[in-house]
């Protein structure tokens, strides 16, 4: 990998003269780039670059602001949006786009036959319906209050059906004509994405210092898992910005000549490790409730990430929208000594060995995490936390361009994952609803009064009928500790000096955003 981001440098020192080009690192790559099929946030980093969306979130995680709408109205029963299209925007490949272009998308996104995993956030959808050229027509059976800013994220891009259909199963992994500031060159899975700049691209949202189109020729999204060569490419120049910033190297890259870092705490990251609640010994309540009360979330934070992370007890920030306070106190924290008891109680025998088993079934649950250091560390620490009680977890690792198949299916016990939300219900939508199994719902956590709860929430019409809705989903599957919650994580940057400084974005966890404000300095 040394060798790799030398070579690389030497091609961006020797570009420098000609083009702008640069080079961002990241842990780990997205297993397609089809904005319907992928829940990652490597596939979402890029496809923000690559496409656009009917309406973008600014900065503040707040304010809906233009995309290719210039304008929008909804009816006053809050089930019909009206939106106004620019007539300027174009695809890569030159075809100007078109509100058939919308319709499409929006269709494919919730066809059943799609399988997407997030047709959800399109909400509860009647018909799309191109009026004009320019006028689409979106129309609920239900209100959604957070339409607007589900059609914000990479779920809701805009594509081209010509080039889905030339690319059939192939599309997002062999190409992609979005209408981005930048066009798909060249993706080596595992390895690197190559984008380079939509040339005619001039519609970027108000709240860019630049609208298009972009400073930059190229971007190429370079593959390094390994912290320490990712810190070193940082230090060195061999990088002009990552987010992928390791925490045990942060203290030293704020120090570093050429360095500076950026941070932002507008939006919510969570990890966590879940349970598939109807497999073989995390089907029991009692190990659920054990292995929450066998990790010490505190001395992780410290231990592994240097205190620049906070530890989670609960699912969501408790500073998030509709959180329920009087969960605050229930919690499940640290208390390895209630956990043996709560085992013990629950017929879960010690053996010999140190691994507890309860009708000659082992208490040895498999653990499916991404490779990569994060979660080498994360679940290398959880384990030795459950050993102390007698739990066994065996982890498997999986490079991101196969995890989240494998994670799709019904072969493991405990999973390992992360999360950007800005509410509790854009987290509670996202992974309690029974129509999301097995993915992202991948506990199987099948419920009809959650259902029914998480629908009167995204349909409410005051907020203090949809914090009670989500307050009390939150206590439903709290109650059920059907998730080990690890940690709360801030959006960090670690950026070149030689580029302007830059705000990160929190939408989807995706820091960069649009990459319009990529700037070297003048």
């Amino acid at each position: 990998m040394r060798r790799l981001l030398t070579s690389t440098a030497i091609v961006l020192t020797a570009g420098l003269a000609q083009a702008a080009e640069i080079t961002i690192l990241r842990e780990v790559d997205s297993n397609n780039y089809d904005p319907h099929k992928t829940t990652s946030r490597a596939a979402s980093e890029v496809l923000f670059m690559m496409g656009d969306t009917l309406v973008s979130l600014a900065p503040d995680m707040q304010t809906i602001d233009t995309g290719v709408a210039e304008s929008w109205t909804m009816s006053e029963d809050g089930t019909i949006y009206t939106f106004k299209l620019r007539e300027d925007v174009q695809f890569c490949d030159g075809k100007k786009m078109t509100a058939e272009d919308v319709v499409y998308s929006v269709n494919r996104w919730i066809d059943p036959e799609t399988k997407s995993p997030v047709a959800w956030r399109a909400g509860e959808v009647e018909s799309v319906t191109a009026i004009d050229d320019y006028t689409v027509e979106y129309k609920l059976t239900a209100p959604f209050s957070e339409l607007l800013y589900q059609l914000t994220q990479s779920f809701g891009t805009i594509i081209d059906k010509d080039n889905v259909e030339a690319l059939g199963e192939d599309f997002g992994i062999t190409g992609f004509n979005g209408t981005g500031p930048f066009c798909w060159a060249e993706w080596t899975p595992r390895d690197k994405m190559v984008i380079t700049k939509h040339e005619a691209y001039a519609w970027g949202a108000g709240f860019h210092v630049n609208t298009g189109p972009a400073s930059m020729d190229s971007i190429t999204w370079q593959i390094v898992p390994e912290e320490n060569t990712r810190t070193v490419g940082v230090i060195t120049g061999q990088t002009q910005v990552t987010q992928y910033v390791p925490y045990i190297a942060l203290e030293q890259l704020k120090a570093s000549p050429g360095v500076e870092v950026v941070q932002s705490d507008l939006a919510f990251w969570t990890y966590y490790m879940g349970f598939k609640i109807d497999k073989e010994t995390v089907s029991d309540p009692a190990v659920r409730r054990a292995v929450n009360l066998a990790v010490d979330q505190e001395a992780m934070s410290e231990d592994l990430f240097f205190g620049a992370v906070k530890p989670a007890y609960s699912y969501v920030s408790q500073e998030a929208l509709d959180w329920n306070v009087g969960l605050d106190d229930k919690l499940l924290t640290y208390d390895p000594a209630k956990a043996n008891q709560i085992l013990d109680e629950a017929g879960w025998v010690m053996g010999d060995d140190g691994v507890r088993s309860k009708d000659g079934v082992r208490l040895a649950p498999v653990a499916y995490v991404f490779a990569g250091s994060t979660w080498a560390k994360i679940s290398e620490s959880v384990q030795a936390y459950l050993r102390e009680i007698g739990v066994d977890m065996q982890i498997q690792a999986f490079d991101a361009t196969v995890a989240w198949g494998k994670l799709a299916t019904q072969e493991f016990d405990m999973y390992g994952m992360s999360f950007p939300y800005v509410s509790s219900g854009d987290a509670l939508n996202l992974y309690f609803r029974s129509q999301n199994a097995p993915s992202p719902n991948r506990m199987n956590w099948i419920d009809d009064k959650t259902d029914a709860l998480l629908l009167a929430g995204a349909t409410a019409t005051t907020d203090t009928d949809r914090a009670q809705a989500y307050g009390e989903v939150l206590e439903l599957v709290h109650d059920a500790a059907v998730w080990l919650p690890l940690y709360h994580e801030p959006m960090v940057i670690a950026q070149s000096t030689e580029l302007e400084t830059v705000v990160p974005h929190n939408i989807y966890g995706a820091g960069l955003y649009k990459g319009l404000d990529l700037k070297f300095k003048e």
